[in-house]
């Protein structure tokens, strides 16, 4: 359990800049990974820290996923 937590504070440390297509895609999945298991956790705990990490870890996700989606073009 605090495995996950760990890894979630370790992912959250972790340098966004100059990415590859693919290692944004790896960083979304493992993003989606880590929420959803910290979510489990906040289930059963209900801490409030807990649930500040998941919304840090999801504002990493949008911005990662915003990059992914590229900037819609206009006809």
């Amino acid at each position: 359990m605090s495995t996950v937590i760990e890894r979630a504070i370790k992912f959250k440390e972790t340098s966004l800049k100059a990415l590859t297509t693919n290692q944004r895609i790896i960083i979304s999945r493992e993003a989606k990974e880590l929420i959803l298991s910290l979510n489990e956790i906040f289930k059963k705990e209900k801490d409030p820290t807990i649930m500040e990490l998941m919304k840090e870890l999801t504002l990493i996700k949008q911005k990662v996923e915003k990059r992914l989606k590229g900037k819609p073009t206009s006809s």
